[in-house]
């Protein structure tokens, strides 16, 4: 049966609009090539001819031949291809999924189906980073490696058509709602880097045509173009961004604006150092999961540089700041190469940072410190020192030692921070011998709508922290240090945070003779109510004793710690609802409790509290303590455990 004519002339003007359109694409993409360059003498040959289908042909040729750019992300072989390296189970299942547009968007929530329409607009979980991490395609990296294992075309193709559509249905300027989330700087930056390795990966593939080449040369075009407008003004954001601009810029130098990318994305770097990083190392936000990814982004945009052989772009101010990033990371971490989940932070993997730390040393290989980390003790040198203080950052470490028997306690007393810190000057992580026995609250989630928002405040309540509360609101943060001292037998640490309107939280910290631990805090002020300390355990079960105030950890491997708590006046111990976030979005329910006292004067309320480690058996230390002397400024305390009396104090500059 023959089609009405009207029908046909439609469809053959519909074909020759798309063949109109595809050639003013190629034409587009030509103009932005540097046809000067090395290797592209054909392309503009072609181009110059007013041949763009061959020029564009010539363009895919040089990609999928290309070797003298180098990605430092991806292995290649001899011949610039991607080494398969061996496919994880997780990655295998999430590209399957793929297949069938049911998506891994990120760590703690399940893959969601996005149809078979695929609707870039869906949000199953009113969580901002559901939305947000849904155009960071984490599950197209997967369906890379598992195309480089399988060459199994499925991937390769789905991937093309997932790419053309995302293009399709997320213009710039659809709406304000699906920019927010679509074209947000970050998200935009986190595309340049994730498709300058799929770019890698996909090139040699048969679905990879001319075609493709120009939508996808045109939309990393249009995202750096975007990006270097729309910088973020400051935090760990800006710094990701400008380092992908450094990517963008490095990884395709063919583009006419690249060095303009690059060069950008460089400055931003070599301005921000020096802004974001203290002198001591610590990046501002004052949270490690962020203050390592900051070390990365530093990293990776010298490493970008160096494998392509670009030189001198990061001067020496760089190359020591960014080696006191790395240092501090040693001496925020536990032996066994954790780290407290200050803020917005989450449990980390050993593997993880043996990766890192194996990175970073092939920029410092003379740094024999750096190197024993490195090496998972194995060469190099230990830290001359045990205890040490990040002066700047307020982040103080307690040790006996850097072996992983070793007892270390780190405390923050910081000044105010940025959004991913959290209200809890004064808060500790003590990790004995294998077990962190006082972690952190965590974050749990971020944003989001109300339910999720209610969430998140709940797990940054500064009551969730091993501090102290007046009605257990939350705490200012912008601590000052009165006094710092290490030593053989004692380590002391005060200082003083004005957590609110007239009162002032003094703590101090002693560690006596590296095996135990005297906290002192005094609640001074005219301010009244319910005054109270916190601590917060490790999951597992645990003797309290209100009558004592005494809190005993019961682990079967008789690695335990006893604490008691003494007051000045009246005060009562009571268990309390507290749960831990060791990765987003998953939560335990864990032992905690307060010892609270009533000020209902300018008195000074004061606790004194003894953590003492003990191991080998289930029977813990006979702990007793006492005031023997207190001034406004002097603090004199007796403790004794198992029978070992000392006399402790510290005096307080006027």
């Amino acid at each position: 049966m023959m089609k009405p004519l009207w029908i046909a002339t439609a469809a053959v003007m519909l074909n020759l609009g798309v063949v109109v359109a595809q050639t003013n694409n190629k034409t587009i993409l030509l103009s932005k090539l540097d046809l000067n360059r090395s290797g592209l003498e054909q392309v503009k040959t072609f181009y110059l001819a007013g041949d763009t289908n061959q020029a564009t042909t010539a363009l895919l040729n040089y990609y999928k031949n290309r070797k003298n750019v180098i990605h430092p992300d991806v292995e290649t072989d001899v011949n610039g291809k991607p080494v398969a390296g061996n496919l994880s189970a997780t990655n295998l299942q999430r590209a399957n999924d793929a297949l069938s547009h049911v998506f891994f968007i990120m760590n703690g929530y399940p893959p969601f189906d996005y149809g078979t329409d695929i609707n870039w607009q869906y949000w199953p979980v009113k969580d901002n980073e559901v939305r947000w991490q849904l155009h960071r395609m984490a599950w197209w990296e997967s369906m890379a490696l598992t195309y480089a294992n399988t060459k199994d075309e499925r991937y390769a193709q789905e991937w093309v058509l997932q790419y053309k559509d995302w293009v399709k249905k997320n213009p710039l300027g659809l709406s304000a709602d699906n920019d927010r989330f679509a074209w947000r700087s970050l998200e935009i930056s986190e595309r340049l880097e994730l498709q300058s390795k799929l770019f890698l990966y996909f090139i040699n593939s048969p679905a990879f045509d001319e075609s493709f080449l120009v939508t996808f040369l045109l939309n990393y075009s249009k995202h750096a173009d975007h990006l270097i407008n729309n910088y973020s003004d400051a935090g760990n954001h800006l710094l990701f961004q400008a380092q992908r601009m450094v990517y963008g810029g490095t990884y395709f130098p063919e583009l006419l604006r690249a060095n303009t990318w690059q060069q950008s994305g460089i400055d931003k770097l070599n301005e921000q150092i020096t802004v974001q990083v203290f002198d001591d190392g610590v990046q501002n936000e004052l949270t490690f999961h962020y203050h390592i990814a900051c070390v990365q982004i530093f990293y990776k945009a010298l490493q970008m540089l160096d494998v392509n052989g670009i030189s001198g772009k990061f001067p020496a101010v760089y190359i020591n700041r960014l080696e006191r990033m790395i240092m501090a990371v040693i001496n925020f971490s536990f032996p066994d190469y954790t780290y407290p989940m200050f803020g917005d932070s989450w449990l980390s993997a050993k593997s993880v940072l043996l990766r890192n730390y194996k990175n970073w040393a092939s920029v410092y290989p003379d740094n024999q410190v750096l190197k024993y980390f490195a090496t998972d003790r194995q060469e190099g040198l230990l830290p001359p020192y045990t205890s040490n203080r990040l002066a700047n950052a307020g982040i103080y470490a307690f040790r006996s030692g850097w072996l992983p028997n070793s007892t270390t306690l780190i405390l923050k007393a910081s000044r105010p921070a940025e959004w991913h810190s959290q209200p809890d000057n004064g808060t500790f992580e003590l990790w004995v011998n294998g077990r962190n026995f006082t972690p952190d609250a965590g974050a749990y989630i971020y944003a989001g709508d109300a339910s999720i928002n209610a969430q998140r405040e709940y797990f940054r309540q500064t009551r969730l922290h091993n501090t102290l509360t007046l009605d257990n609101k939350n705490l200012e943060v912008n601590a000052t240090e009165l006094q710092w001292s290490t030593s053989n037998d004692l380590d002391i640490l005060v200082y003083e945070n004005p957590s609110y309107t007239n009162l002032k939280h003094r703590r101090a910290v002693l560690f006596v003779d590296k095996k135990y631990f005297v906290f002192v805090d005094e609640a001074i002020g005219s301010a009244e109510g319910n005054v109270a300390i916190h601590y917060g355990l490790k999951e597992g079960e645990v003797n309290a004793d209100q009558c004592t105030k005494t809190i005993t950890t019961k682990f079967a491997d008789k690695n335990n710690i006893c604490i008691k708590v003494i007051s000045q006046q009246e005060a009562n111990m009571v268990g309390e609802e507290s749960y831990v976030s060791y990765a987003y979005n998953q939560k335990q329910e864990r032992p905690a409790f307060a010892v609270s006292a009533a000020k209902q004067s300018p008195n000074t309320v004061r606790f004194l509290s003894v953590i003492a480690p003990f191991s080998g058996t289930m029977v813990p230390p006979i702990i007793e303590a006492e005031f023997l002397e207190t001034t406004d400024t002097t603090v004199r305390v007796k403790v004794s455990v198992d029978g070992q009396a000392k006399t402790l104090s510290y005096n307080i500059p006027n």
